[in-house]
């Protein structure tokens, strides 16, 4: 049998209109706001970056003290006007995160991708302008909304999204894609409609960061955790799902820290995997060995390209489709045993 050559093996693939070296992004995270380590990003094999996100809710805090603290000053008390000059050449938060976004674009040959973060429609109106203008090859939206308001419909949910994709596609020219979380009931016939009216992939899945109480002070405190493997699953399955019932780019994050499950998310149908809590952990250099081993795995197993993996089970193609939806639930309870010397 001819042996080939790693150096044949096709890892490209394409993700919301643009052409990746391999499927492995580096999802939005704190590693975007270092050059240079973006740069060893770049170096050691990322094909995309996702930038930390641009948060509205910062934007406007900034700015509504700065007014405070400036503007206001001499309010009732004229000889106070000078007290707090207004600098010339202050930078804000928006303006630091739009120039490295163009550092970012001025320094790496892989695409970059700006996330926002809004809060009212007029805000990912105009920063989604500005990404843009900025440099940004695509657009991430993270609508981070619980869904906390019992006189909110799922279909109230839905629309805030479709109304924020629709006002956004009016006045941006770059790929749009939108993160969305596991909590909608019926996320392929959402993912239809976001197509409809215009966004060219999704992200599967955000992840909610949890509040916590504190039993001391009874204090409810955010807590941070980075994720873990088994969260994996969750994202593999709805990409298996929703594969061939879309033309939406597919991109899964969370949970993602080993080759097989990276492979796993291919199969199932996701076009990139986007890593962030394995970069945090063992840096750049650890996508050097995710890279290599899933070259081996290809030529092992006959594969000569991503796009010959791609899909390949997902629920349209696997032996057992059933296996993704009720049939699997049945299976594992049937199939679950008692460990040694439990009291039954």
């Amino acid at each position: 049998k001819r042996q080939r050559s790693q150096t044949i093996v096709d890892l490209t693939t394409n993700y919301l209109g643009l052409k990746l070296a391999n499927p492995l992004v580096a999802s939005a995270s704190p590693l975007s706001k270092d050059i240079e380590v973006a740069r060893r990003l770049e170096d050691c094999g990322v094909a995309a970056l996702v930038m930390y996100s641009l948060f509205e809710e910062k934007i406007e805090a900034e700015y509504q003290q700065m007014a405070r603290f400036f503007e206001h000053q001499a309010i009732g008390h004229g000889e106070a006007d000078s007290f707090h000059p207004v600098p010339n050449n202050i930078q804000t938060y928006q303006d630091q995160y739009l120039e490295q976004l163009q550092k970012l674009k001025s320094t790496l040959k892989i695409p970059v991708i700006a996330s926002l973060n809004g809060t009212s429609l007029s805000g990912w109106v105009e920063y989604g302008k500005q990404l843009q203008q900025a440099g940004a090859d695509a657009l991430e939206l993270n609508i981070y909304h619980i869904a906390a308001n019992f006189r909110e419909s799922s279909e109230t949910v839905e629309q805030r999204y479709l109304n924020i994709l629709q006002e956004l596609k009016a006045v941006v020219s770059v790929p749009i894609n939108m993160k969305l979380s596991s909590q909608f009931s019926s996320l392929i016939h959402f993912a239809k409609r976001l197509e409809t009216v215009g966004a060219s992939g999704v992200t599967l899945f955000n992840r909610f960061y949890q509040s916590d109480i504190d039993l001391e002070t009874l204090q409810v405190v955010p807590k941070l955790e980075l994720s873990t493997p088994s969260e994996a699953l969750l994202r593999i399955r709805w990409a298996a799902l929703l594969y061939g019932r879309t033309d939406l780019s597919i991109a899964v994050t969370g949970g993602f820290h080993e080759t097989p499950d990276i492979l796993k998310a291919l199969l199932a149908g996701a076009d990139v995997v986007q890593l962030c809590s394995v970069l945090l952990k063992h840096g750049a250099g650890h996508l050097t060995n995710i890279l290599a081993e899933m070259t081996q795995w290809l030529i092992a197993h006959d594969y000569e390209s991503i796009s010959q993996l791609r899909g390949s089970v997902s629920q349209q193609n696997a032996i057992d489709p059933s296996a993704y939806e009720r049939a699997n639930y049945m299976q594992v309870l049937d199939n679950y045993s008692y460990a040694s010397g439990v009291l039954r």
